[in-house]
């Protein structure tokens, strides 16, 4: 293909596009694509969507050859930017609202503690986002990690999405649990034999050790939801 047209019209062709169609998936105007295709256009400042929406190596679709070196192959997409929002934005038509969790003491002065909503904390999540990996909206809430006992999966200060439906044990699934009311996100492993237990495991493995709760004190963790999204701000 000699041309910067020649090839995306091949694409185009391929994957069935009409230009309105590639113009909506790649954020451009049909006229934008219609240049393009035409050749009356040579080349554009919107090379990484246009690539993203044909599937194809964004230096292929510029030149018409492929990198020499496969690791440095493309291995991310360009999905969009951010946008601003606070408690006051309204929320969209698939946007909703996930609680957050946190240890509350019980009564002043005990120094007992349990785990509960916090009122006043937030996080838009996307519902689409949701139905992908399965979790329904009442299903989902999401706790701050702290400290370094995850790292480095978890880092400090990020957070972490629960399925709160989720709460049987796959081995080695991270999970929020509250443990004599400190809400933990850890790994967890079922203990076979002998009374049965759950073993909580970080992944800081060096400093942290494996934690067993067998008999009475496997009645005392209460398994929260299983983890199934986390970020992190760096």
């Amino acid at each position: 293909m000699k041309t910067l047209a020649d090839r995306i019209n091949q694409k185009m062709a391929e994957q069935g596009f009409t230009q309105q169609s590639l113009a909506e998936r790649a954020g451009l105007s049909q006229a934008a694509i219609y240049k393009l295709t035409s050749g009356k256009t040579k080349e554009t400042k919107k090379l990484i969507q246009l690539a993203s929406a044909l599937n194809v190596d964004m230096q292929w679709l510029a030149t018409g050859t492929m990198r020499s070196n496969p690791s440095t192959a493309a291995n991310a997409e360009l999905i969009g930017g951010f946008d601003e929002w606070d408690s006051n934005t309204p929320l969209l038509d698939d946007e909703v609202e996930l609680p957050f969790y946190r240890e509350v003491e019980l009564s002043a002065g005990t120094g007992k503690f349990h785990v509960a909503e916090n009122p006043g904390a937030k996080l838009r999540f996307a519902k689409a986002t949701l139905k992908r990996v399965g979790v329904s909206a009442e299903h989902a809430a999401c706790v701050k990690v702290s400290g370094d006992s995850m790292e480095p999966v978890l880092p400090d200060g990020c957070t972490a999405g629960i399925d709160t439906s989720s709460t049987r044990i796959k081995d080695g699934d991270i999970y929020a649990v509250d443990y004599e009311g400190q809400l933990l996100v850890k790994r967890l492993y079922r203990i076979l034999g002998g009374a049965g237990g759950i073993r909580i495991r970080s992944y800081n493995e060096h400093e942290y050790q494996d934690v067993d709760c067998i008999g009475t004190d496997a009645e005392k963790l209460i398994i929260l939801g299983r983890v199934f999204w986390w970020s992190v701000l760096r």
